[in-house]
């Protein structure tokens, strides 16, 4: 089994996204940000999908260390968790970032206050999160070693960010709980289809056996999805 982000398809409305994307699986994780949206569990509930929610990221940051900020990001989240509970979707979260090298520490200490909330959260709306790992400048989360999670977070691996950072292979020997799958040549986060890259996924797909994973492919374009499930097709 595999899902497939509406990352695919995110210029489209939800409802046009989900249906052509229901034609390829009936898994699918959908990127809550923009035309996607969702302000209540009714657009999923018209279909009969499995599904994992990625939260909203462009505009928020749970390790602001502007504490307003911080709250109204775990706020937004939460109110992402509320429809995953109706749905009962897994959620996948961004780590937050830091704008100036000094606020590292600040930062470092808001991103776990905020994880604690979370975690409180999803326990009380019996809701799984994960958070994802970065490839970008100040961002949390970009290496193994800021590994394991505090408050029971959950650990959600972006191999095509890993692999940008160098680290693919470290992180692929961690526990996981979530992967998202595309492919680069290393050097920029292009959300290529499977096999137009230099990731190894046979790695890959091994370590998803392996943590008895469903991979969501989220890569850029409904071609790329069709020609990633046809690449992963044999690992599954």
């Amino acid at each position: 089994m595999y899902g497939v982000s509406t990352y695919a398809l995110h210029s489209l409305p939800l409802p046009a996204a989900l249906e052509q994307i229901a034609e390829l699986t009936d898994y699918v994780e959908v990127m809550d940000d923009g035309c996607h949206y969702i302000e209540s569990a009714e657009p999923l509930l018209s279909y009969d999908l499995k599904y994992s929610i990625h939260a909203p990221s462009r505009s928020v940051n749970i390790a602001s260390t502007l504490e307003p900020i911080r709250e109204a990001s775990v706020r937004v989240i939460d109110d992402c968790f509320a429809v995953a509970a109706e749905v009962d979707a897994d959620v996948v979260v961004h780590p937050g970032y830091f704008a100036w090298e000094a606020d590292r520490e600040r930062a470092q200490r808001q991103f776990v206050r905020s994880l604690a909330a979370l975690s409180a959260a999803a326990e009380e709306r019996s809701v799984r999160y994960a958070v994802e790992n970065m490839a970008w400048e100040f961002f949390f989360l970009q290496t193994p070693d800021e590994l394991p999670l505090p408050d029971g977070a959950g650990f959600a691996l972006d191999v095509g960010h890993a692999h940008i950072k160098g680290c693919l292979p470290a992180f692929l020997r961690v526990p996981i709980d979530h992967i998202h799958i595309h492919d680069n040549d290393g050097t920029a986060d292009t959300h290529s289809a499977i096999g137009a890259g230099t990731i190894d996924f046979a790695a890959v797909m091994e370590a998803v056996g392996q943590n008895g994973l469903v991979p969501v492919i989220e890569v850029e374009g409904i071609d790329a999805v069709k020609s990633s499930i046809s690449a992963i097709r044999p690992y599954l």
